[in-house]
């Protein structure tokens, strides 16, 4: 996710843009998106460092195939604010030809930028699901990246270590876990909490998951008609929340994306808040480790519980002003992604994608327990909804903040909903 990170020892605004600056990105020097040569320079923005060295050997594997194409990537993720850099570079017009977009409210936002894909051949072979989110105006604007899933990884050797037989379901179970755990010298949780991302966006969301109508409360926070609040979810999630905190790592709001996911990789910890785009670092980091999920419950009714956050983290999008030849080399280039031999092979076996196309197999092609679980839960239809794309622009960092303060203990049980609610209604439009 990944996903939108922010930091908040750096800031909401950020010199964390200088973070994933790994190279230049010269489209609008470009005019005609190829060189003398006829050699084309397809330059892409993406946000999941996750798989930055895999991606970038799938696109040498294009140009092998199409020497006239290379590739120009930059990578803005693990900490910095993908959105806000995105922003700066088509403020500097250095404009990307391929970048990332989270759809719903973020395509419409985008959509003067964006080009219509409906055409592309790829299209037949994604999930109805799966390019709802980029689906504007009967139109579709964005190729789905994967879907991916979250809920607490946690590591089955230490479990058993501490003698826990059955992984927890309910909140009270995960506390007894929790005690187990400490009882037998592991700290239970790893909180990157130093990640708005973390606790302000995949957290959160649990409020708005496990509402009866998650849509009907989102419209309703945007008319007025209800308030986080006194909403008895959003308490319970703060359940949760004082769980981690109490059975986790020192200094959790100093603890950043790398930092959690290698306390838990080399075993220093139990479980950690986080989701199956991890698994290629963990296996970087311990190859074969012995790992699942956890369900993140917020009370003891275990039905209800049972579920995974499973959905699109994002998608590719096409710069729709970019010069031609640099358009027609970005869309070609996803399509071969998604329905060559080579490009269906990396995405599951290399980047450890669960893919959003029925034309990719992925029985028996190593995309790790982590992505096998997530499909276990999506078969079980045991899955909980992302809701954060349908959020006021700009909402993330701000939520992050409010509850780092409480985490922090600046901002208090009363305090806390008053501050997203005031988040939500400045930033609603």
């Amino acid at each position: 996710m990944r996903f939108r990170k922010y930091s908040f020892v750096a800031g909401i605004l950020s010199a964390t843009l200088l973070l994933g600056a790994c190279g230049s990105n010269n489209t609008s020097e470009n005019s005609n998106g190829s060189s003398d040569n006829g050699e084309v320079v397809v330059d892409i923005f993406q946000f999941k460092p996750e798989f930055a060295d895999q991606f970038k050997a799938l696109t040498d594997k294009y140009t092998e195939e199409h020497p006239n194409v290379k590739f120009n990537i930059q990578t803005v993720g693990g900490g910095a604010d993908y959105g806000a850099a995105l922003k700066a570079q088509f403020a500097s017009n250095k404009q990307p030809d391929i970048f990332n977009n989270g759809g719903y409210q973020e395509a419409v936002t985008w959509k003067d930028k964006l080009e219509d894909l409906s055409d592309q051949p790829w299209v037949k072979d994604a999930y109805p699901s799966a390019v709802e989110p980029m689906t504007v105006d009967g139109k579709i604007y964005g190729q789905p990246v994967n879907l991916e899933g979250y809920g607490f990884i946690y590591n089955k050797d230490l479990f058993e270590k501490a003698e826990i037989k059955e992984i927890p379901k309910t909140l009270s179970e995960l506390e007894a876990a929790s005690k187990k755990l400490k009882a037998a010298g592991i700290t239970p949780f790893s909180n990157g909490y130093a990640e708005a991302f973390v606790i302000g966006q995949h957290l959160l969301n649990l409020g708005f998951a496990q509402q009866d109508d998650p849509d009907a409360f989102i419209q309703g926070l945007n008319n007025g008609s209800v308030t986080i609040e006194g909403n008895e979810k959003f308490n319970l999630v703060l359940d949760l929340l004082d769980l981690t905190v109490k059975y986790g790592n020192k200094n959790p709001l100093t603890t950043d994306y790398n930092t959690q996911v290698t306390l838990f990789a080399t075993g220093e910890v139990a479980m950690m808040q986080q989701g199956n785009w991890t698994q290629p670092m963990i296996d970087k980091i311990t190859p074969g480790m012995n790992i699942g999920f956890i369900p993140m419950a917020i009370n003891d009714e275990e039905e209800a519980n049972d579920k995974l956050q499973i959905g699109v983290p994002s998608n590719w999008v096409v710069n729709k002003n970019a010069p031609s030849a640099d358009k027609e080399a970005a869309k070609d280039f996803l399509n071969w992604m998604v329905s060559s031999e080579e490009g269906q092979k990396a995405l599951v076996e290399e980047f450890k994608f669960i893919p959003a196309f029925s034309n990719i197999p992925v029985e028996g092609k190593g995309i790790g327990q982590l992505g096998e679980e997530i499909v276990k839960y999506s078969n079980e239809g045991k899955t909980l909804s992302w809701n954060w794309f349908k959020w006021p622009e700009g909402s993330i960092p701000e939520f992050g903040a409010s509850l780092q303060g409480y985490v922090a203990k600046q901002l208090d049980r009363d305090e806390l909903p008053k501050a997203l609610d005031e988040t939500w209604i400045k930033l609603k439009k």
